[in-house]
């Protein structure tokens, strides 16, 4: 899946399914995981990015936390 040609926005997330919201969760954790080591070294390419994934692994959490709590 192309996450970086696709906006991440809260309505795209939504309308994914439970199991491709997990495994984009994971494939962001795993970009972010590689782009902090690449930043410790020194060498970043689009230190922008970070941020982006941050802020995209926060949004799924989010929308997986609404999606969960009960309607009251």
């Amino acid at each position: 899946m192309s996450s970086e040609k696709k906006k991440l926005n809260a309505k795209v997330i939504r309308g994914m399914k439970p199991e491709e919201r997990r495994e984009l969760l994971n494939q962001l954790r795993a970009e972010l995981v590689k782009l902090e080591t690449q930043r410790a070294r020194g060498f970043v390419e689009k230190p922008g990015r970070i941020r982006e994934i941050r802020r995209a692994i926060a949004r799924i959490l989010t929308i997986e936390r609404e999606e969960r709590r009960p309607s009251a």
